[in-house]
């Protein structure tokens, strides 16, 4: 079972924090950080610094099926996330039909900064890329070879567009738990999507009490 989560320097904690969060709940999960400069020095990512992104790992995450050399079932999640519940009650999930199974939100927060200063920007299924259940041998996927995860926009890879509508699955929300936006329902995969108690902006959001629970754990 491996779980790709995104890494930036600048949030260190939060993937450790994330990290710990999986292997607390299921300690068969091989958690693997997505590195950019790793991938960089394997030859797999090599496009330009993009102003607009977030975070280093913005597009790296498309790359998840190459790196299981599109075979077998891989989770990718931002390092924003905190796990309440076994990884594995997502992994049995799995549907073969699908190419990716993910929450598909409804999510069009206002245009502003969130985070640490970054911008926010709304799109179209906005957030759906933030928890991916990938069919890495999917016939859909094998699209994304490192020449196309370079190569693409960020519109068409967030959005899914090499892929058919009816090969997008989805999970429930409670697998990618929007904070401060859903109410209803209890979380197995918390997402601090417009920042986390580790900065000082959002150190008392929602759910704050839990992930700073998981961080003396740690």
């Amino acid at each position: 079972m491996k779980v790709f989560v995104g890494y930036d320097a600048r949030e260190d904690i939060a993937y450790k924090v994330c990290e710990y969060s999986i292997k607390k709940h299921q300690p068969t999960a091989e958690v693997i950080p997505l590195v950019q400069d790793d991938l960089r020095a394997l030859g797999l990512y090599w496009r330009e610094k993009d102003a607009l992104a977030s975070t280093d790992f913005s597009l790296t995450r498309f790359l998840v099926p190459a790196l299981m050399n599109y075979q077998g079932w891989a989770v990718f999640c931002d390092c924003d996330f905190l796990w309440t519940d076994d990884i594995q009650k997502l992994f049995d999930l799995r549907d073969e039909t699908k190419a990716v199974m993910v929450v598909k939100h409804d999510y069009t927060p206002v245009e502003g900064i969130k985070m640490d200063g970054q911008q926010q920007h709304v799109y179209p299924r906005k957030n759906w890329s933030s928890m991916i259940l990938w069919n890495c041998g999917h016939p859909s996927n094998k699209y994304l070879v490192p020449d196309a995860v370079n190569a693409e926009t960020p519109q068409f890879l967030h959005r899914f567009q090499w892929i058919r509508d009816h090969y997008i699955g989805e999970v429930d929300k409670e697998w990618n738990w929007l904070v401060n936006w859903y109410r209803d329902g209890t979380p197995k995969a918390i997402h601090y999507t417009e920042g986390g108690p580790w900065f000082d902006n959002y150190k008392d959001c929602d759910y704050a009490d839990v992930w700073n629970n998981y961080k003396l754990e740690l």
